[in-house]
């Protein structure tokens, strides 16, 4: 059964690209006390997440956090070095922090996972976006296998 409107948000442990190397971000830390825009994507460097779906954050996000959103984050199957390696190359600075789900914890723990074995990706997190308001998701946008268009930073903008 996958994550709901009204769900608490999975108390994991991610890991961001610090100066100094992989640092740990727990998941309450990250979502209490504030607004977050999550968006997953199958992978960091693959053609549709790094055409459209980071790119459209990081365009949006003046207009998103205008909105009242206090951060907005790109989460991916991928190691904390991959996530801030395409950080960098997509300059998603300040605008979207970029968030490892190395082991597929907090994919697994929403029911948000796919499994992209046919092309070589293993298990991964399936293309969506979910609002998180101090700790509770408030809105969710999953994309059926395949589509990208619930959980486009210009939906999520619309809906905010």
């Amino acid at each position: 059964m996958s994550i709901s409107v009204g769900d608490k948000a999975p108390a994991v442990t991610f890991k961001t690209m610090g100066s100094a190397g992989p640092e740990n971000l727990e998941a309450s830390d990250f979502f209490g006390g504030k607004k977050v825009v999550l968006f997953a994507v199958p992978g960091a460097f693959t053609p549709t997440c790094s055409a459209k779906h980071l790119p459209g954050f990081i365009e949006k996000a003046d207009q998103i956090k205008a909105k009242g959103v206090d951060e907005i984050a790109c989460i991916a199957v991928n190691d904390a070095f991959v996530m801030g390696a395409w950080g960098e190359a997509q300059g998603a600075g300040a605008a979207v922090k970029m968030v490892a789900d190395g082991n597929g914890d907090f994919a697994q723990a929403c029911g948000l996972t796919m499994d992209g074995s046919g092309f070589g990706l293993g298990q991964r997190m399936q293309r969506c976006a979910m609002v998180v308001d101090n700790g509770t998701v408030t809105q969710l946008f999953v994309e059926e296998p395949g589509q990208f268009e619930a959980s486009t930073a210009e939906n999520v903008l619309a809906n905010l």
